[in-house]
């Protein structure tokens, strides 16, 4: 059986957490700036062009548990942060990736 789109997109999540984590799973504060400069380099130029420094404090903002590392759930939290962001600018219509399909 193939995966659906929202599987597809979930697995996708995955892979890219797992991409810059340590041996103990987890994401240091270097491999996390390193994933969001490489990943979603149009979100933070939207968010410096705002005056948000939004790498400033971030790693901090999401190590809930401030164990100096970002947990799977708390990466998750991260994207679900910016998929909001995104959500929020395809109603007004700057959205980079588009908009609605």
């Amino acid at each position: 059986m193939s995966h659906t789109e929202a599987e597809k997109s979930v697995m996708g999540m995955i892979d890219l957490f797992h991409k810059y984590v340590k041996p103990d799973d987890t994401i240091d504060k270097p491999g996390l700036l390193k994933m969001l400069k490489e990943n979603f380099p149009n979100f933070l130029e939207a968010s410096d062009n705002q005056g948000k420094d939004y790498l400033s404090h971030i790693f901090e903002e999401k190590d809930k548990n401030e164990d100096k590392k970002i947990q799977f759930s708390e990466f998750l939290s991260l994207v679900g942060d910016i998929a909001t962001e995104y959500h929020n600018q395809s109603h007004k219509g700057t959205a980079s990736s588009g908009g609605h399909q």
